[in-house]
C-alpha cells in the first residue's frame, strides 16, 4: 500500500507550533520522574503539548518499562526486546503522584508481550499504590490490547480504575500498515468484555488522522466505538517522528477537526476532544468531569482472575 509522501523536514503548518516547553512546574516535573527512575509517554513519545501539560503538573505515567515489544509504524517509542520488570515501579509511581498532589492521573504502558499476561498484576499493583497514596486521585488507564485475553482485562478492571481507555489509533484498512502486532477486531472486542463486565466504567478511546484513511471510513470506525459503548473520543494529527516512520498523508485543518467533534458528538460521543495537537490524555480531567466520572464507587477489588505474572525472558539482549 502506497502513501503520499511529506518530506519529514518539510515545514508543517502553523497550527501546529507549539512553545517550547521550561517553565518552573515542568522542569519541578521532569527532575521528580528522573529523581523516581520514571517514565512519561509525553517524553518517550514526543508529546508536543508536554509543555503545556507538565507545567500545570499534569503527566502521563508510562509503566512497565520504556521498550515496546511491537513495532507501530506511527509510535515513536522505542522497540525491542525488554529484558526486565521493575517491581518496585507500583509504589514509586503511587507516590510520585501523591507527592505531586495530582487530582487526576493518566497511566499507560508499552505493549509487553513477553509476559503471560502481558504486564496486568503490574497494571493492577500500581492503580492499588495510586489509591493508597492518593486516594482523591482519579486514575484513567491507558491500556494495551493485552493480545485479546479477558482475563488480564478483567485483572485491570478489578483494581478499580475510573476510566478505562484504549487507543484505536486508525480505521481498519491501516491496522496492517500502522499497527504492527495489533488488530480492529480485538479493540473493538475489549471495549465489548469492558461493557459486560463493568458496564458502569466509562471508555474511552483514541484517533489519529493523517495516516491516509477516507472520511467515510473514519465516520464508520467512530459508528463501532459508539455501538461499543464508547463514551469519550479523541482526534489528533499524526505528526511524523522520523523518517524511519510512516508518512503524513496530509494534514487536517483546524476548521476540520472541529467539524468532526461535532460529527462525533452527532454520532452520541459524550465528548469528544478534536484538534490538531490532541493527543489521548490531553485535557483528560476535562473529558472525565464531562463523563460525570469521580472517585466515588471506585474502589478496588481483590483480583478474581488473570495469570500468575512471570519474569520476561532475562536471557535476550535489546535490539
Amino acid at each position: 500500500m502506497e502513501l503520499p509522501l511529506i518530506d519529514v523536514r518539510e515545514r508543517k503548518p502553523p497550527w501546529l507550533k507549539v512553545r517550547a516547553p521550561g517553565g518552573p512546574n515542568y522542569l519541578r516535573l521532569k527532575r521528580l520522574m528522573r529523581d523516581a527512575n520514571l517514565h512519561s509517554v509525553c517524553e518517550e513519545a514526543h508529546c508536543p503539548n508536554i509543555g503545556e501539560c507538565w507545567e500545570d503538573a499534569t503527566a502521563t505515567f508510562m509503566i512497565l518499562g520504556d521498550v515496546c515489544t511491537r513495532n507501530c509504524g506511527y509510535c515513536a517509542i522505542a522497540h525491542g526486546r525488554p529484558t526486565w520488570e521493575d517491581r518496585e515501579e507500583p509504589e514509586r509511581v503511587g507516590r510520585a503522584i501523591g507527592d505531586l498532589g495530582l487530582e487526576y492521573v493518566v497511566i499507560t504502558s508499552v505493549n509487553r508481550d513477553d509476559l503471560a499476561d502481558g504486564g496486568a498484576a503490574h497494571w493492577a499493583a500500581t492503580v492499588r499504590a495510586v489509591r493508597r497514596h492518593a486516594p482523591r486521585c482519579r486514575v484513567e488507564v491507558l491500556i494495551p490490547d493485552f493480545q485479546g485475553d479477558a482475563a488480564a482485562l478483567q485483572t485491570v478492571i478489578d483494581a478499580g480504575p475510573n476510566i478505562l481507555n484504549h487507543n484505536t489509533e486508525t480505521v481498519p484498512r491501516l491496522y496492517r500498515l500502522a499497527r504492527h502486532g495489533g488488530r480492529y477486531e480485538r479493540t473493538l472486542e475489549l471495549f465489548r468484555r469492558a461493557r459486560a463486565t463493568a458496564p458502569g466504567l466509562p471508555t474511552k478511546s483514541g484517533i489519529i488522522l493523517g495516516l491516509g484513511e477516507e472520511r467515510d471510513e473514519l465516520l464508520a470506525t467512530m459508528r463501532d466505538l459508539v455501538a461499543e459503548g464508547v463514551s469519550i473520543l479523541t482526534l489528533g494529527q499524526y505528526l511524523r517522528p522520523s523518517a524511519q516512520h510512516l508518512p503524513v498523508a496530509r494534514y487536517y485543518r483546524p476548521e476540520e477537526f472541529a467539524e468532526l467533534a461535532e460529527a462525533g458528538r452527532a454520532l452520541g460521543f459524550t465528548h469528544v476532544e478534536a484538534g490538531p495537537l490532541v493527543r489521548s490524555s490531553y485535557h483528560a480531567k476535562k473529558q472525565a468531569d464531562s463523563a460525570g466520572t469521580s472517585v466515588a464507587g471506585a474502589e478496588p477489588r481483590p483480583s478474581r482472575t488473570g495469570h500468575p505474572r512471570t519474569e520476561p525472558d532475562a536471557r535476550t539482549p535489546l535490539q
